[in-house]
């Protein structure tokens, strides 16, 4: 049976976790205020698609590909996107809610963050060079050896790190959050 292909289409307050959507490649299409939540978007192919306001909390994400996929403001909890395809990975986000999301030895180099909240999100052994943290809240998310180098921490605020089991070689981090790099010392810093 040929894979449907699906492409330049308009979705719009949809709701696929009460009906599936179509297992297939998307293609240049968008999704606005769709409820993708639970869903089941194993070994799906989006390539140039931008999801806003759409809620896809705990979907499975098992070898499914994102090429060039932005999100903004959806609600994006607990999202394991190391079981994603790694080929080709390429997301942006921004006004979006990650908390609990898994990027456990991903490669994303370059990724954007945007006013996120990324709280107790796992980005153990993912690299993320180049990677741009703006305006986001880490609250207990974890860095255990991360390839961060250039990564830019400068508006971030609630990380905590030890810069001693990651990659920070030209990181850009500002006063007063990157306190945080030196929790694991117990120190009074005034």
């Amino acid at each position: 049976m040929e894979r449907p292909y699906i492409e330049d289409k308009a979705f719009e307050r949809m709701n696929f976790s009460e009906t599936a959507l179509v297992k297939g490649d998307y293609e240049c299409c968008t999704f606005s205020s769709c409820d993708l939540s639970n869903a089941d978007l194993s070994d799906f192919r989006f390539i140039d698609c931008s999801f806003t306001a759409c809620n896809l909390s705990n979907a499975v994400l098992t070898k499914a590909s994102f090429q060039e996929a932005d999100f903004k403001e959806c609600k994006m909890l607990g999202l394991p996107f190391d079981t994603c395809n790694p080929l080709g990975l390429t997301l942006s986000f921004e006004n979006c809610q990650l908390n609990h999301a898994s990027f456990f030895r991903v490669k994303l180099g370059r990724i954007r963050f945007i006013n996120c909240a990324l709280q107790e999100v796992d980005f153990t052994e993912a690299n993320l060079n180049g990677a741009h943290f703006d305006q986001c809240d880490l609250l207990n998310s974890i860095f255990e050896n991360t390839l961060l180098e250039k990564a830019d921490f400068t508006t971030a605020f609630n990380y905590t790190f030890d810069p001693e089991n990651n990659y920070l070689r030209g990181a850009k981090f500002s006063m007063p959050s990157v306190t945080g790099l030196l929790n694991k010392y117990d120190i009074d810093i005034q």
